[in-house]
């Protein structure tokens, strides 16, 4: 008796083991292609890299050489960080794609990209947005991506698709057939160094720039 109520107790420890893990989700590191498209299909220049580690994200923008973005997918958050200036600054609505490729909720994802829309300053971005799943009955155990149509609060409707291994945006289709998508990915360890601010930056503030500008000679008043 004594035998098997230890080995019941083995058994329920374990299991309850078990479900503890399995509600921490995994540590996904993967880096891939950004690739930008026209409803034609043709490449256009709007894509880049991207780099992925416990939800931390780098993006570095194929139309902007100098200088990559850190995105804190904990706080849907983004910084555009300049090498050769060893600055950085808030993100802000500088690149679209800040706002698509960071790490989401599979089964809730709206919450995630509406706080990356509400944190880079986009008008309206505290309305209702809208997530519906396309086709939720699917079975297809072969394919890990699930579809949305996502309509923000400015009524922009898009086609939003995420890997449900990688709890990550792979594919967006604007209303105009135009796609962004991650193509080559690769799943492996990922630099730490990827994704952090070196210490010796400076965080910049754009918005001191403009004033000192206004107080040279070059600045003309915008007609009113």
């Amino acid at each position: 008796m004594r035998s098997t109520r230890a080995t019941c107790s083995k058994v329920l420890l374990l299991l309850s083991c078990a479900g503890a893990f399995a509600e921490t989700p995994p540590a996904h590191e993967f880096s891939a292609d950004i690739v930008s498209r026209d409803a034609t299909g043709a490449a256009t220049d709007g894509g880049g890299r991207v780099f992925v580690s416990s939800g931390k994200v780098r993006i570095e923008p194929a139309n902007t050489p100098a200088g990559f973005f850190l995105i804190d997918g904990a706080a849907a958050a983004a910084v555009f960080v300049r090498p050769a200036q060893q600055v950085f600054m808030d993100a802000r609505q500088s690149s679209r794609l800040t706002q698509i490729f960071l790490p989401v909720d599979p089964s809730l994802p709206c919450s995630q990209w509406q706080a990356a829309a509400r944190n880079a300053g986009v008008p309206n971005a505290d309305g209702d947005w809208h997530c519906e799943r396309i086709d939720p009955t699917r079975l297809d155990t072969h394919d890990t991506t699930v579809q949305y149509t996502v309509v923000s609060p400015n009524q922009e409707s898009t086609q939003r698709w995420i890997d449900t291994a990688l709890n990550f945006p792979v594919k967006l289709r604007q209303s105009d057939g135009a796609t962004l998508a991650l193509e080559h990915i690769r799943v492996a360890a990922q630099p730490a160094s990827l994704f952090t601010v070196p210490p010796n930056y400076r965080k910049s503030d754009p918005r001191a720039l403009i004033d000192r500008i206004k107080q040279s000679d070059v600045w003309v008043e915008p007609p009113k």
